[in-house]
């Protein structure tokens, strides 16, 4: 079930975007695909901006368009290819940065990935647009992988995927190092197998122990 926590009590805020008829001044829009090719991940991110109530005529409705295409290596998580391109900005000059997020080929996208793409794009060396949608992807492709496997015959492709990868390690507190996640695991739970959203630990171990105490 969905579950949701507010800073505030509930009675004290409105939310208007709960109501019946929501009007927002703006709208950022980021959607990111993947795809399988062969050996490789495709991933393609946009990023947009929108402003609805504006009439796209005197008051530009559409601000930002931003496409970031990049293919990684599934076997080293390397980013191998990249495709940059404006399809809206608000500056003729805007679309010169674009070369310049060719430096994302050679970047491994497991550990140190955000910290090299802001020392790279951060600020005056590139778009904040794209910057952020460049960090943006990498979590895509950590995605991508249990995804993959779970489109396999053999279930049990997407454990070994997340036993296999260290890089799953301090990513969240749900995987912190000695937490949840990896307790989990030791009890012998499996990503993609079973229930979604996964059982507790605590009900974990209570159904491992159950078949013990009926046999004794």
């Amino acid at each position: 079930m969905p579950t949701g926590h507010t800073g505030a009590v509930d009675d004290e805020v409105t939310w208007l975007a709960d109501g019946p008829d929501p009007d927002p001044v703006h709208v950022r829009t980021i959607e990111i695909r993947v795809f399988e090719d062969g050996a490789a991940f495709e991933l393609n991110g946009r990023l947009r901006d929108e402003r609805p109530w504006a009439d796209g005529d005197a008051k530009p409705r559409r601000i930002h368009d931003m496409e970031l295409r990049i293919k990684v290596d599934r076997a080293t998580l390397t980013i191998t290819a990249v495709k940059t391109t404006m399809h809206a900005f608000p500056h003729a000059e805007c679309p010169t940065i674009e070369p310049a997020f060719d430096d994302l080929v050679g970047l491994s996208i497991a550990r140190g990935y955000t910290k090299a793409v802001q020392e790279r794009f951060g600020r005056q060396a590139g778009c904040s647009h794209l910057e952020f949608l460049a960090r943006a992807l990498g979590p895509a492709v950590i995605q991508a992988m249990p995804s993959s496997a779970s489109r396999l015959p053999d279930s049990t492709a997407v454990g070994r995927v997340v036993n296999g990868g260290g890089w799953l390690t301090n990513t969240c507190h749900f995987w912190s190092e000695g937490g949840i996640g990896m307790a989990k695991l030791e009890e012998g739970w499996r990503p993609g197998m079973g229930e979604y959203p996964a059982p507790s630990l605590v009900e974990i171990r209570a159904r491992k122990a159950a078949p013990e105490a009926g046999s004794n």
